[in-house]
């Protein structure tokens, strides 16, 4: 799958000292492991991430769970199986009457990625080291190869519109002298409600009858509850007041839509950081826009049975009218779409663009996995629960939450009741259950060492008396057997 036999090579930092928490803002009080990665394959990121690991720029980090004052877990939700709340699909309906009609929400409130933070001290400027193994002697670690721009332009702008609208009308009664005693008494809407649901039901059972004596080739499409797609399209006539195209754009290596779109794109990120996480006008810099939402470490690699628009890194962006009011940023790996940041204009705020962009990223995760079957979960980063304001991620059901013991995913209405009692607890109730890519063997663990691609027991033996073989059995402990030994550790 990877370009060319590509390696992933990284250099590992520990993670000894406390570091303010973005969630609970206690001073030292967020403890993670971390790691710079030069360059990664989607597949050791997918398995990475797997194991609690997540990214910011080329940044990867994993929280130390026990230790940290706000545990955080990798959660994903079932893409396929999804089925949007009441709450989604109010926010569904709000952007699309915004589209059709013009209507803004007077409400600044929304239940998506308004309180993602860019995660903890990573925001405040891990800078990349010194040496860069890349370009040591880079041919002698790997077969360089370029891989075609996949880079497509995805407009899922809805084009139909649906006949099934919600109307509702509102009569204001005339002012007299009373009621008039010749017409009906005055209903409540909720009784008037309740006979309609009431006629409606009646209604369903005499089709049943019906169809029970006559009976229909195949099962109406009436019957099955709308999809997440058809909420997206709802009630948008064809000629809408507002016009609404995603666009997805390859931002590592940068396409040349990816390139034209970058200024617009940053601003609306400035604004959005000023605006929605008060951080001062001179903080969301250029150079800090492109350190962690614009690089990666990850290939641009794709796989014959993978997606047409290939694997890595991505800016879905959301064209309103033309310019740019939103930007999803996303990796697409071999099991998921992962999110790992969204920004957006202030002034569209009301329409819960947080809710909608997470929404319409599940449904592309649904695109891609007819292209790619395995490709099936949409991964929300970390669900916070110690943090009311980040709870808002276990609402996309069905998910899981990945245990931190054992690295195996829990059903969330397994685990909230334990991180009711607990900010940190095994999800895995299985007592016996362990890590089953747990380190086993250090001396396979790969090395990247002057030059040369050397398993760790051949390192130790040129290094003698090197006093490294902690930290590198933690680093490996932590990434786990299978990618220490795909994974190479750099060291000077």
């Amino acid at each position: 799958m990877a370009a060319g036999g590509s390696l992933s090579i990284v250099e590992y930092f520990g993670g000894d000292d406390g570091y303010r928490c973005g969630y609970c803002k206690h001073e030292n009080g967020n403890f993670s492991h971390g790691m710079w990665s030069h360059t990664m394959t989607v597949q050791d990121y997918q398995d990475l991430i797997d194991r609690g690991w997540r990214r910011s720029g080329k940044y990867v980090y994993k929280p130390i769970m026990n230790k940290t004052c706000c545990p955080q877990y990798t959660i994903r939700c079932h893409a396929l199986n999804f089925h949007p709340s009441k709450t989604h699909k109010k926010t569904l309906k709000k952007v699309n009457r915004f589209l059709s009609k013009g209507e803004m929400p007077v409400e600044k409130h929304d239940e998506g990625h308004e309180g993602e933070l860019m995660d903890s001290v990573h925001e405040e400027g891990v800078q990349p080291p010194p040496q860069d193994p890349l370009k040591i002697d880079h041919s002698e670690v790997q077969d360089i190869s370029t891989s075609p721009d996949t880079d497509t332009t995805n407009s899922a702008a809805p084009t139909s519109p649906r006949d099934d609208a919600e109307k509702t009308t509102n009569v204001t009664p005339k002012p007299g002298k009373g009621a008039d005693p010749n017409r009906p008494l005055c209903r409540k809407a909720k009784d008037l409600r309740k006979e309609r649901r009431l006629q409606k039901e009646q209604q369903k059972q005499q089709e049943a009858v019906s169809s029970s004596v006559n009976p229909a080739p195949s099962k109406s499409a009436s019957n099955q509850p709308k999809s997440l797609e058809g909420f997206i399209t709802e009630s948008l006539p064809s000629d809408p007041l507002h016009r609404l195209e995603v666009r997805l754009v390859r931002s590592n290596p940068p396409s040349p839509q990816f390139r034209a779109s970058f200024d617009a794109s940053y601003q609306v990120y400035k604004l959005y950081q000023m605006a929605i996480h008060k951080d001062p006008p001179d903080k969301p810099t250029e150079s800090q826009f492109k350190r962690f939402l614009c690089d990666s470490p990850l290939e641009a690699e794709t796989a014959p049975d993978g997606p047409d628009v290939g694997y890595g890194s991505f800016h879905q962006q959301y064209w309103l009218d033309g310019t740019i009011v939103a930007v999803g940023v996303l990796d697409i790996l071999p099991s998921c779409v992962s999110s790992v940041y969204l920004y957006y204009h202030p002034d569209f705020s009301s329409l819960s663009l947080g809710t909608y962009s997470a929404l319409r990223e599940i449904a592309f995760t649904r695109q891609l996995q007819q292209q790619s079957p395995k490709l099936s979960y949409y991964y929300l980063g970390f669900y916070v629960h110690s943090c009311p304001k980040m709870r808002y991620k276990g609402q996309y059901r069905p998910s899981d939450l990945l245990c931190p013991e054992t690295y195996t995913w829990v059903p969330i209405e397994r685990c909230i009741p334990r991180l009711d009692i607990s900010a940190y607890s095994r999800l895995n109730e299985n007592a016996q259950a362990g890590d089953a890519r747990a380190l086993k063997e250090l001396s396979r663990v790969l090395v990247l060492h002057r030059r040369t691609v050397m398993p760790y027991a051949a390192y130790a033996r040129k290094r003698k008396g090197s006093n490294d073989e902690k930290e590198v059995e933690q680093y490996a402990s932590l990434v786990g057997q299978t990618c220490a030994e795909r994974i190479l550790l750099y060291r000077a």
